[in-house]
């Protein structure tokens, strides 16, 4: 019958995905899949069909009592910013702000075809945007971080338990410094690109800064389980370079509020588009 059609193509689909997200050992594929199989709205795929309610967005998004407990139990936790705390993507809407939005989409999308490395790409980019300091300023002033629903609540929640709070980004920390700032996320706790300058003039970024590599996020987790002693670390965020990061995060919780990514969704050990299902797990 078509229903049983339709079972078997989506069961299909779920095996597929299961693989692709097991498919990390090379940053052409932690690169592509990071910005490819989106689905987005996520309700886009459920469709009414015999009287069932079919939603190719809707598997892994349940938790096991072990994940639970480990999220309940965590010492830390570290958020990805961009489409995760944040709505947007920073270096899109620098490079909006600087009139090269398109090119640098361009260029984004030639690199991971590419297989070209992230810090290369991330280098690229800037080269091709040039950004001033007065023009990253004036891109703050003009567009701050919009914070993603219920992210201050589940922050203010985490902190009141005593967790500690990171933000671990691929982006750049001149734009997420203010977001951390109304987080009440000390900027010690914020680890991202540095954007380099001499007086106003773009000079490059500090490639010092484990996340302005493949596998940073993973680097970074595993620095700060190291420093601080923690046993539980959980990383959550909406791509593949955040899923990178477990182990040695202990979990990866996926999030699809802003924008669903198949592989991601796949992979994760929890997924939620609401952080309201994180906080009511406290």
């Amino acid at each position: 019958t078509a229903v049983n059609k339709m079972q078997t193509h989506f069961s299909a689909l779920f095996a597929k995905q299961c693989r692709c997200a097991l498919a990390f050992s090379s940053s052409r594929a932690l690169h592509s899949l990071a910005r490819s199989s989106v689905v987005k709205p996520r309700h886009a795929l459920a469709k009414p069909l015999g009287g069932l309610l079919w939603s190719f967005a809707s598997f892994s998004t349940k938790p096991t009592d072990e994940v639970r407990q480990l999220w309940r139990t965590a010492d830390a936790v570290c958020f990805d910013v961009d489409s995760t705390v944040c709505t947007e993507e920073g270096i899109d809407v620098l490079a909006d702000h600087l009139g090269v939005g398109d090119a640098v989409a361009n260029l984004t999308k030639s690199a991971m075809e590419g297989g070209m490395g992230y810090r290369e790409s991330l280098a690229a980019r800037l080269q091709l945007m040039q950004p001033s300091k007065s023009a990253v300023d004036k891109c703050i002033a003009e567009h701050p971080g919009v914070l993603s629903p219920k992210i201050a609540d589940l922050v203010n929640a985490l902190h009141s338990k005593g967790k500690a709070v990171f933000l671990v980004s691929g982006g750049f920390k001149q734009l997420i410094a203010p977001t951390a700032a109304a987080l009440k996320i000390p900027p010690q706790n914020l680890f991202a690109n540095v954007l380099l300058f001499n007086g106003d003039t773009y000079s490059g970024f500090d490639e010092d800064q484990p996340t302005s590599k493949t596998g940073g996020k993973a680097v970074v987790v595993k620095m700060l389980a190291e420093k601080h002693g923690f046993k539980r670390v959980i990383m959550i965020g909406d791509g593949a370079t955040d899923m990178e990061a477990r182990p040695p995060a202990v979990a990866f919780i996926g999030y699809g509020g802003v924008v669903t990514r198949s592989a991601v969704q796949a992979g994760a050990d929890w997924f939620v588009t609401d952080f309201q299902d994180l906080i009511d797990g406290l």
